[in-house]
């Protein structure tokens, strides 16, 4: 088991997930606009699996999709984070960066920088040579923070 990793952002506090997160990870993924590129929303079982599996992934391998929250409100927003696909895709093996936030932060500029964070870990303190990210071709938004990165 590795220590699971946390730092900071500007504005944002990248940690591992605590049981409190599980309850506000359940709305974002219960949010039509969070999920419409997803086959599917997720029930509240559903959600805290996912949660488990992430919190999971973070305390053996001491890096994954970490929680993020706003350093002054201490407010859980999403994840943000590294993750190695279990899909084989034409780029396999990878490790991608990813995040999935609250919709009312959208716009904010936390996905840019939360993924900044993780990307910056990932070269540095991982050794990656290659950090992939990847979303549907309609879902713009994504796409806007990838070129960002």
């Amino acid at each position: 088991m590795t220590l699971p990793f946390e730092f900071n952002s500007e504005r944002l506090h990248i940690r591992q997930w605590q049981a409190s997160d599980f309850e506000p990870f359940a709305r974002i993924n219960a949010d039509p606009k969070v999920m419409k590129y997803f086959p599917n929303l997720l029930t509240r079982l559903e959600s805290d699996a996912l949660a488990e599996r992430i919190q999971s992934l973070i305390t053996n391998r001491g890096w994954g999709f970490w929680a993020v929250e706003i350093k002054y409100s201490q407010e859980f927003i999403g994840f943000v984070g590294l993750h190695v696909p279990t899909t084989i895709l034409p780029f396999s093996p990878c490790v991608e960066v990813g995040w999935r936030l609250e919709s009312t932060h959208w716009g904010k500029g936390y996905a840019t920088e939360a993924a900044a964070e993780a990307i910056q870990f990932g070269l540095d303190r991982l050794g990656l040579a290659e950090i992939v990210s990847f979303t549907a071709l309609k879902n713009y938004r994504s796409q806007n923070v990838m070129k960002k990165n």
